[in-house]
């Protein structure tokens, strides 16, 4: 009883922040906003209030205006909150203005999801890797986080190099950056041999959004147990299992989900574990049907998979999550309303249903399952089956193949 108290951490109360302005419509500025709730909820915080302003673009001083952060320091002091979080990068002027003005920590976006990266990380690569981000988004802000950092006492936004690095000076820094990307190319020649040693192996990894159940997908088909949990980021470090079906061998990889807004400097440091998705066969989109904005999503990792050179692998969707659709999460347009019984059609969520919609339509190849209630799972093993197959055969042309 004792120790289950111990491990009992109080969340730190958090404030959100946002501006509607011309870069994004106000639909998509709350889109944001309800995400970076998750992405709190993710580090631990509880979030009080969500602040909006509307303004044609962010303030160069204050990001909000004055009489936005008046108010949100009012609220501040009265809620005696812990916490603001932007959910923009703020510059490292706009931090010391905000810092002045509301007393107390202040986290943008790209602090958060690094802060949730170094909670996540397991493995040496990992932890490199965010460690590097972290340094390089604190070199710039080197003045204001000394003071900032002397005032906490820990929590979030106050893991990894941060609270060790107070009483250094940029120079010292530079050179620990210096040596993280040398430790960092090391690790990666490490790597780089693993994947030669597999390289004659038929290759699948699992890409897509953060939290759409690329892990519990992994547990399905390798029967391994990855840790799979409803938060973002559940896993950071790339897993890697043998996977045999119908006598046909293959690795599958599972990955780092992406999300929006994601800050570069994680991109530049992941890239060498993004080398599973790089050097894959086939892809594996997971996408979760349920989210109403899954298309946005799927663009976020389309944009992602481009970016880092993957654009062009051959790639299955999973629209996973088909349990969970509402009715309103499908275009009636799909269905002619006059002949089918609308409401009847969409709760049945028949994956032969969803195959007719501009869904299906748009993404092929496609699969709709559910990860959860295994619902269609044969259909995506024996789907997979046949891809991987038609791989090994083109590859191994002499070797036998039992089939599924």
């Amino acid at each position: 009883m004792g120790k289950l108290y111990e491990n009992k951490v109080e969340q730190e109360k958090a404030v959100l922040v946002g501006v509607v302005h011309d870069r994004y419509t106000e639909e998509e500025t709350f889109e944001f906003l309800d995400e970076l709730e998750f992405l709190a909820r993710t580090a631990g915080a509880d979030t009080r209030k969500i602040f909006t302003q509307k303004l044609s673009k962010p303030d160069v001083k204050t990001f909000i205006g004055k009489g936005k952060l008046e108010e949100v320091r009012d609220f501040v002091a009265e809620e005696k909150i812990d916490i603001v979080i932007f959910d923009e990068e703020l510059s490292p002027s706009q931090l010391r203005n905000i810092e002045r003005v509301l007393e107390c920590k202040i986290l943008d976006r790209n602090n958060l999801i690094l802060d949730i990266f170094a909670t996540r990380a397991q493995t040496a690569q990992a932890k490199t890797q965010v460690e590097l981000a972290q340094t390089q988004y604190i070199l710039p802000r080197l003045t204001n986080m000394w003071t900032h950092l002397s005032k906490q006492k820990g929590g979030i936004g106050m893991k990894g190099p941060g609270e060790t690095e107070i009483e250094t000076d940029r120079r010292i820094v530079r050179d620990k950056i210096s040596l993280l990307k040398k430790k960092l190319i090391k690790l990666d020649k490490q790597n780089e041999s693993q994947r030669k040693q597999r390289a004659k192996m038929i290759r699948v990894a699992l890409v897509g959004y953060t939290n759409v159940g690329k892990s519990t997908i992994m547990n399905l088909v390798s029967k391994s147990e990855v840790f799979a949990e409803n938060k973002l980021f559940a896993t950071l470090d790339t897993t890697v299992r043998k996977v045999v079906l119908g006598n046909v061998p293959f690795l599958l990889s599972d990955t780092v989900g992406f999300i929006r807004k994601l800050p570069h400097s994680l991109i530049e440091s992941f890239k060498s574990t993004l080398d599973e998705v790089r050097e894959a066969d086939i892809l594996l989109h997971v996408v979760d049907i349920s989210h109403p904005k899954f298309q946005s999503h799927m663009d976020t990792v389309n944009n992602t998979l481009e970016e880092i050179g993957a654009g062009e692998i051959p790639k299955i969707t999973i629209f996973n999550k088909i349990d969970a659709i509402e009715i309103s999460d499908i275009d009636p347009d799909s269905y002619e309303a006059d002949e089918v019984d609308m409401t009847n059609k969409f709760q049945s969520r028949k994956p032969k249903d969803l195959a007719q919609t501009w869904i299906a339509t748009d993404n092929a190849p496609c699969i709709f399952m559910s990860a959860i209630s295994k619902e269609n799972l044969e259909t995506f093993r024996k789907e997979l089956y046949e891809d991987v197959k038609d791989l090994y055969l083109k590859r191994y042309p002499f070797e036998k193949v039992f089939y599924y």
